[in-house]
């Protein structure tokens, strides 16, 4: 007949923090008489090797001591990642709010370029209305700088998709010319 073994026993938090105890105690006894000893070898080197020796062993010495701290056996459940599971913004939402944005009256330079940064930042070409709208506010702003930025952060976010920039342009044609923004290309700026 087969022994049978003793029944395995779980330990309790308080054990685990006593064997933990013990085990950090072990391992700085150990440091402790290896750092005498390199301490000891310290003094038979020339100044630049001591000075050396000092950098390699500060930076042993601070590993060793993560060693040293205890950690704790178990853990508890961990904290679920929770997921937003709320209502997913459309695209008619997406560009109302932008369109708000923008044609607020007492929008400011930095509002207009945090903005616009922030359009831009997306994985998307703005829609012409949007633009329309921040084009509008850097004429209230009497900005025409910023007008022209966008109009090339535009062709610049058009990538290799060659139809996307001359399909904004031609949306945006009969705002640019009541507001009186040239395009990149009629100033010559487009050719770097």
């Amino acid at each position: 007949m087969r022994s049978q073994s003793p029944p395995h026993t779980a330990l309790l938090p308080s054990q685990c923090a006593c064997a933990v105890t013990r085990q950090s105690r072990v391992i700085r006894s150990g440091i402790l008489t290896i750092l005498t000893i390199l301490q000891s070898v310290e003094l038979r080197l020339s100044p630049v090797s001591r000075t050396m020796f000092r950098a390699a062993l500060r930076l042993s010495v601070s590993g060793a001591r993560s060693l040293t701290r205890s950690r704790p056996q178990y853990t508890g459940k961990l904290a679920a990642r929770s997921y937003s599971h709320g209502k997913q913004e459309t695209d008619e939402e997406f560009d109302a709010r932008w369109v708000t944005y923008f044609s607020k009256p007492d929008i400011d330079a930095w509002e207009l370029r945090k903005g616009m940064n922030t359009l831009i930042g997306y994985d998307l070409v703005p829609e012409p209305k949007i633009l329309e709208a921040a084009l509008r506010a850097c004429r209230r702003l009497n900005d025409l700088a910023s007008a022209i930025r966008i109009l090339e952060a535009v062709k610049d976010k058009s990538g290799p998709h060659k139809e996307i920039y001359p399909y904004v342009l031609q949306e945006l044609q009969p705002t640019l010319n009541e507001l009186g923004i040239p395009t990149p290309e009629e100033l010559g700026i487009d050719k770097a």
